[in-house]
């Protein structure tokens, strides 16, 4: 029985690779995974074709996959050595699994790409010839500048992501053709001179490392066009929008307030809507349904309704947006959801004690309100820090 193209091509290369693994990596590349089981080899098949001789090594940082990426990588990587995997448990996020690949690896240049094969290998030898003239600090694969393109995205996505990239150089120290690009090169001197700022939020890594960085990035730019996608789903969903609004946020005003925090005060202000939506239709309800001869009463039901279902809505809409890193599902989820009323339950307590104590010393109605709520925001967001979105180890 023959043996299919791609194991033969994998046998042939075991030499070469370890004749090269003896020396180290000029070139780490760096691919943020999930989901990508069925793309794995052919973007380790496409590496060894395009980079031949060059000293590389390719790391696949990836967050868990339930298709079993990490396991298809693991077994490439037993055949040849320059495939190497970081399995990340519990945790996820491409910034911060770019992060950890990067610092995973000690070559001198490392590239980030994606591991759909939507990114052109065969420009990583120009990006790396370009980096080794030593007067940059970044290489960036752009669709912008002559010879790029955006392959088959649709009218709607180009403007998108034209708007994002206007939003995006605002930020950065330093003019990017592409700064919303997931494909680049960079020194490890400019990462680490990055890192220290980085806010690892969201999944725009490059606009990350150049908004962060001490000194304006040097800079050049080599063109390819967008692919189109081998395997799988993309990535791209509702969240991608907020996870970049929390980016640009974080850069501008993270060294003042976390951006984490800013989030949860937001969800919270619409738990406050969908607390006196719920109050209003449920003690209408009961009036309607009932009589007014008890409305206290049913005020009070209609009251514990709306708290109740507003509370699950800050919490379920926390679990997606504040901490999708660290998203609870499962049983886990149902778990957090209890802890988070209990917490929250206590904040009430704080809440009503802060603005009456204030009231009756001040008589100022509005600020004690607002003495109440901010005390309680603080409390809710740092104990279900730690009691229900706690970072397990």
């Amino acid at each position: 029985m023959s043996d299919n193209p791609l194991g033969q091509s994998v046998r042939n290369s075991v030499e070469d690779a370890g004749l090269a693994a003896r020396l180290p990596a000029e070139l780490a590349i760096v691919v943020p995974t999930f989901n990508e089981s069925r793309n794995v080899p052919l973007l380790v098949e496409a590496l060894r074709n395009a980079l031949g001789d060059t000293r590389w090594e390719v790391v696949f940082v990836d967050d868990n996959s339930p298709d079993g990426t990490a396991d298809r990588a693991r077994a490439l990587a037993l055949q040849d050595p320059r495939v190497r995997v970081v399995h990340r448990f519990d945790r996820r996020g491409l910034a911060s699994a770019c992060v950890e690949g990067i610092l995973a690896t000690s070559a001198p240049y490392v590239a980030v790409m994606d591991g759909d094969m939507q990114h052109d290998e065969t420009i990583l030898l120009d990006m790396l010839a370009r980096i080794r003239r030593g007067d940059v600090d970044l290489v960036v694969g752009s669709r912008y500048v002559e010879g790029g393109g955006m392959g088959d995205w649709n009218k709607r996505r180009i403007a998108m992501s034209q708007f994002a990239t206007t939003l995006a150089n605002k930020l950065t120290k330093t003019a990017i053709g592409d700064p919303m690009s997931g494909f680049f090169m960079l020194t490890r001197e400019a990462f680490m001179g990055s890192l220290p700022g980085l806010s690892s939020v969201g999944f725009k890594i490059l606009l990350d490392i150049a908004a962060s960085s001490p000194t304006p990035m040097r800079v050049a730019e080599v063109p390819f066009t967008f692919r189109t996608r081998q395997h799988g789903e993309s990535k791209l969903d509702g969240l991608v929008l907020w996870e970049y609004l929390q980016l640009l946020l974080d850069k501008a005003f993270g060294h003042v307030i976390p951006i984490r925090f800013v989030s949860f005060a937001l969800v919270g202000g619409s738990g406050v809507v969908v607390h006196f939506a719920v109050l209003t239709i449920v003690l209408q309800t009961l009036l309607a349904t009932l009589g007014t001869p008890h409305e206290t009463r049913w005020f009070a039901i209609a009251q514990g309704v709306a708290t109740l279902v507003a509370t699950s809505s800050n919490f379920f809409l926390n679990n997606i947006l504040t901490y999708s890193d660290q998203r609870l599902k499962g049983p886990r989820l149902w778990w957090g959801w209890l802890t988070f009323n209990i917490v929250c339950g206590v904040g009430l307590f704080a809440n009503v004690g802060i603005a009456r104590w204030l009231y009756q010393r001040h008589n100022y109605l509005i600020l004690s309100a607002l003495a109440g709520i901010a005390v309680t925001t603080v409390w809710n967001y740092s104990m279900s820090s730690i009691f229900t979105w706690r970072k397990r180890r």
